[in-house]
């Protein structure tokens, strides 16, 4: 057992999964996401082990017979290692892997693997090592348990046994040195992540004046393909947890010429792990600084309503909780049956169901998004100098015309247009400025 901690992480092992649900819980998903996420890991899942427990056991979580069962699993179906979806204590690992012969992970450990595995920028890479290092930092104990072995040198008398006194040398100082080195190391990590956070809020902060809509949801729904579907973005696109880690920003051109920045997020799911959120705060500026969301769901899946409350609770978590937001029903051509359809068309009346593969929809997705961009139709009579081919400019893009007047220094334009809008012209500055139906939305 002395191999299985020195490394974090999932391959191609053969992993057992474990479910514990306490009596006073609804059930879960019966290992579902759990199993898509080991896949995703790179584990061969070759058995799952679910129970319901009265409470959580101090030491093994789910109870000494219980652990047992699980040991005798193991051996069966020669597994690597143990994947529980829930989140284990240190000293629980520690004890579970007395008893087990294999390696034992969490929920958490595990989605940080898969972090790992998709990170692809330096961003990313940074974010996902802090995470994994502030995870991995109170755990360093049991990671370097096999070096007490090493200890002392005075064979079985008592001033030379394991661990006594004088003697506690290797494994105690490797331990010692290797918390200094992590701390370190999350001191250089979070560091480095301030001066980008800085640099990409500033970028953020640059684009006050533009309307900016941000793509949320579940893992693995479809943003990255809709966001190619909507703006050319070439964006990766892959049919697993987790493909997309990294925030992208394209212009989309919505009717009549007005011009939004749409941004894809890093997909969210059931109890994310708190180090991802705070390391990966960044990311998420994109959607606590964003005008709209659009929130993406993925129609065909039969657990959608939960993903729904599990992207909603993130959202709360990061600030979002009140921001403007659109259901969007995606993977509406794959939909086998339609009571999940029906039933979230009438939770949810305002929530527009389209197919970000096959292009259905996507048209009432526009006309949806271009309501909320406007905020409401108002009419607005405006004064401009007839050398001010700014403010011109902005209102036959952004406007209706509705006539125009010229006198002699100055153009009298009468003009419909969004709510929203209407700070960007005031920032312009026209001679004069009137609001010819103030209050109204249209």
């Amino acid at each position: 057992m002395d191999k299985m901690r020195e490394t974090i992480g999932v391959r191609k092992e053969r992993a057992i999964l474990v479910g514990a649900i306490l009596q006073h819980q609804r059930d879960n998903d019966d290992l579902k996401e759990l199993t898509a996420l080991a896949e995703s890991a790179g584990a061969i899942v070759v058995d799952r082990f679910q129970q319901k427990i009265h409470k959580i056991h101090p030491a093994l979580y789910i109870g000494k017979g219980k652990v047992e069962q699980l040991a005798e699993r193991v051996k069966r179906f020669s597994a690597d290692i143990v994947i529980f979806d829930n989140d284990l204590l240190p000293r629980q690992i520690r004890e579970l892997e007395g008893i087990i012969p294999a390696k034992v992970i969490d929920r958490s450990e595990l989605i940080l693997d898969i972090f790992a595995t998709g990170a692809k920028t330096a961003q990313a890479k940074l974010q996902v090592e802090l995470a994994q290092l502030e995870y991995t930092y109170p755990r360093l104990a049991r990671m370097w348990s096999h070096l007490d072995s090493v200890a002392g040198a005075g064979g079985a008398t008592t001033a030379g046994a394991v661990g006594g006194i004088g003697t506690r040398g290797p494994g105690e100082q490797q331990l010692e040195t290797d918390r200094r080195l992590v701390s370190k190391r999350l001191s250089d990590l979070k560091r480095e992540l301030e001066e980008l956070d800085d640099r990409r809020v500033r970028e953020i902060s640059s684009r006050k004046d533009t309307f900016k809509i941000c793509l949320v949801g579940y893992t693995n729904v479809g943003k990255s393909t809709l966001l190619n579907a909507l703006t050319d973005a070439d964006a990766y696109v892959e049919d697993r947890l987790f493909a997309t880690l990294d925030t992208r920003t394209r212009k989309w051109q919505l009717e009549g010429g007005a011009e939004v920045l749409l941004s894809d997020t890093v997909g969210f799911i059931r109890n994310l792990p708190r180090q991802l959120l705070e390391s990966f705060k960044a990311t998420l500026e994109e959607a606590t600084t964003a005008d709209l969301l659009l929130h993406v769901v993925d129609i065909s899946n039969p657990d959608a309503q939960k993903q729904i409350e599990s992207v909603n609770k993130v959202l709360a978590d990061i600030g979002c909780g009140e921001k403007q937001i659109l259901l969007v029903l995606n993977k509406i051509d794959v939909v086998s049956g339609l009571n999940t359809l029906e039933t979230l068309q009438t939770l949810f009346s305002d929530a527009v169901g389209i197919s970000a593969k096959t292009g259905y929809g996507l048209n009432l997705l526009h006309q949806a998004v271009l309501e909320k961009y406007h905020g409401g139709i108002i009419t607005v009579k405006v004064t401009v100098s007839q050398a001010d081919g700014k403010t011109q400019s902005f209102l036959r893009a952004y406007s209706t015309i509705l006539s125009e007047k010229y006198t002699t220094a100055n153009v009298i334009i009468k003009a419909r247009l969004g709510q929203n809008q209407l700070v960007n012209l005031k920032r312009l500055k026209p001679v004069k400025l009137e609001l010819l139906n103030p209050g109204k939305g249209g």
